[in-house]
């Protein structure tokens, strides 16, 4: 594998295929946790690593279980179970070593489980026919994008919150998903990348 090709696929996950901006997987936490930069880093994270390992074992077993078994159509069923096993230890962890990133994502942490950006990019690992490296490469890239997006997003409404001059119909969600939809439009000019 070139270097092209690493590039390309780094880019795509970051900026060009950003999980949340251009395909719209993942709002959810997105705008949940989006309120301050600190939540927004630790479930960026907490996504990433939930992406890369599940990625990996997902592969791993549709390449060496699901496959030659001819049962590939249990693809989704198996990868929602390792995603919940996942987040379960995740929840855990986080209890137990940082428990005010814990508190700070709340309900956020346990829907990663059916967050829809985690078993998109393993369904996407598998249906791109991608080597374990281009799947480790692809899974860290689509979660560094999300995190990206999160932590842009937190900024925004940060400085927003603080902004008096927002009317107050505009105030919370809806000058949320407007700031939202600017983003994905600058989002969507990344699409246009070659390399």
């Amino acid at each position: 594998m070139g270097f092209t090709e690493i590039l390309t696929i780094v880019v795509a996950g970051l900026l060009a295929e950003n999980i949340v901006l251009s395909q719209s997987l993942g709002i959810c936490p997105f705008l949940g946790v989006s309120k301050k930069t600190d939540s927004a880093i630790g479930m960026g994270f907490a996504v990433t690593f939930v992406l890369l390992i599940a990625s990996v074992v997902c592969w791993a077993l549709y390449t060496y279980v699901l496959v030659p078994l001819e049962i590939e159509y249990l693809q989704t069923i198996v990868f929602i179970l390792i995603i919940a096993v996942l987040v379960q230890i995740l929840d855990i962890v986080l209890k137990k070593l940082s428990p005010s990133l814990y508190n700070s994502l709340g309900v956020y942490l346990a829907l990663i489980t059916t967050n829809c950006a985690v078993l998109g990019t393993a369904n996407a690992v598998v249906n791109d026919g991608l080597n374990i490296l281009q799947a480790i490469i692809k899974s860290v890239s689509v979660g560094l994008g999300f995190t990206l997006a999160l932590i842009l997003m937190a900024g925004v409404r940060e400085r927003i919150d603080n902004n008096s001059n927002i009317p107050k119909c505009f105030k919370g969600l809806p000058i949320a998903l407007i700031t939202a939809a600017l983003m994905a439009m600058a989002f969507a000019g990344f699409g246009g990348f070659e390399f």
